[in-house]
């Protein structure tokens, strides 16, 4: 254990003369020599290596939700609509906005929300007849596009607020972050309870189209293929984590990933973050038997 590279890691970034330049060097080494000598490190820590590698590069506008998918509520909705809007979207924290996105006034919290609601006799639950919507609302960040993902969570760590929308330079709102997003960076996609993986893959010539989420036994469920790589890593369930697995890194877009087994994973749509859509050409059979 002496000789184990994060050991080492960790000796250096606690030395008197580490810096900046020496951390990333280390970290270089690491994940150099743990792809020489695996089993030091496995696949998902080299991947969460290299992220923190590329993590202090980073800008807002790498990470943000663009406005076109933006959640958000006029601050004059009624309560009942709100909480329709909080159970629809599977969102704790919604922004809200005056007249447009472009006149945003802050967040509110579904915590807040529910606060509001009063017990009746019969065990039910209502929302109070003076409840307000403006008196929930809470303060929101606001960050440029060309700022540094690590400066908006930090500044998200000390303000205790964990939303900030993206102003460009004529004041308008571009996007949205969520701490989430930016944690994802780092440690890869985060599913909760709500998050559904999709089950269909369409046909595409010799091969299928398939969102990257897909879990694996899915696949094999629809295909008759079993894509799970011997001694790999257990915790993988779809096929962007396969993919990803496979190349230790996030792919870019119109990167080519082959399997052991001689599939091909065809990279559609990708970000910095995750595989998004994926085009898979499977060996034939007699080939993927051998």
């Amino acid at each position: 254990m002496s000789d184990h590279p994060i050991r080492r890691l960790l000796q250096k970034l606690t030395g008197q003369d580490a810096d900046a330049a020496a951390i990333r060097e280390s970290l270089e080494e690491v994940i150099e020599e743990s792809e020489r000598e695996s089993p030091a490190l496995e696949a998902q820590e080299r991947i969460m290596l290299g992220n923190l590698l590329r993590f202090g590069e980073l800008k807002v506008a790498d990470v943000m939700v663009p406005r076109a998918e933006i959640i958000a509520v006029e601050q004059g909705t009624g309560l009942a609509d709100l909480l329709k809007v909080f159970r629809e979207a599977q969102h704790s924290r919604l922004p809200v906005f005056a007249e447009t996105l472009d006149d945003p006034t802050g967040l509110i919290h579904v915590k807040d929300v529910l606060g509001l609601l009063e017990p009746e006799p019969d065990g039910a639950y209502c929302l109070s007849p003076q409840a307000q919507m403006t008196a929930l609302i809470r303060p929101i960040l606001f960050a440029p596009p060309s700022m540094r993902a690590l400066d908006l969570m930090l500044k998200m760590q000390a303000s205790h607020t964990h939303l900030a929308l993206v102003i460009d330079e004529y004041g308008g709102t571009d996007g949205l972050v969520s701490i989430e997003d930016i944690i994802e960076e780092i440690v890869g996609d985060i599913a909760d309870e709500h998050d559904e993986a999709p089950a269909v893959i369409k046909p595409d010539g010799d091969g299928f189209i398939a969102d990257a989420r897909m879990e694996l036994d899915d696949f094999r469920e629809q295909t008759g293929r079993d894509l799970l790589v011997a001694d790999g890593e257990q915790d993988i369930d779809s096929l962007g984590g396969l993919v990803t697995s496979l190349l230790g890194r996030v792919p870019q877009r119109g990167e080519i990933v082959v399997h052991p087994n001689g599939a091909e994973f065809q990279v559609l749509e990708a970000d910095p973050r995750r595989v998004r859509k994926l085009r898979i050409i499977l060996p034939p059979l007699a080939d993927a038997a051998k």
